[in-house]
């Protein structure tokens, strides 16, 4: 069943399990609040078992571009399409988020991007192949990002 994530009021539900729980769920929220503020779509995720499709997308596009294989058990995702591209988002249990854009027509933007929870390390599988540049953020704390441009097709 799908839950509408709140970016007013913050919830660490289905987010449970994870060490940085309320840090993953602030960055949650901010994501919540960017898709509302520049496309007014109401953020949905689903538990991992429901959303195995969407994680299989991620996760071959992780393998084919860069051989990117994430430890972490995935504990939330979604997927949708706005404004011309496809969307999709998995929350890890480590507290690591990743969502890949995917223009969907030829020479429109393609990208992963990779945001880590605050108070998390950067996974071993990340660390020395991505610079994370900093951001803060009243939901999140401090953000720490990166991302790579999608070369192929998917």
């Amino acid at each position: 069943m799908p839950y509408l994530v709140d970016f007013k009021d913050i919830s660490t539900h289905g987010l449970e399990t994870s060490p940085v729980a309320d840090a993953l769920a602030g960055l949650r929220a901010n994501e919540a609040r960017y898709l509302k503020n520049k496309f007014n779509h109401d953020f949905a995720v689903e538990q991992a078992d429901d959303a195995r499709e969407a994680i299989a997308w991620v996760h071959t596009i992780l393998a084919q571009e860069r051989d990117l294989h994430i430890a972490s058990k995935p504990l939330q995702a979604a997927v949708f399409e706005a404004v011309g591209a496809k969307r999709a988002y998995v929350f890890y249990a480590s507290g690591l988020s990743i969502n890949v854009l995917y223009g969907l027509d030829p020479g429109e933007k393609r990208a992963v991007g990779f945001k880590l929870s605050d108070g998390m390390a950067v996974p071993s599988e990340l660390e020395g192949k991505f610079k994370f540049a900093r951001q803060k953020s009243k939901l999140a704390g401090t953000i720490r990002g990166s991302y790579f441009v999608i070369k192929n097709e998917y």
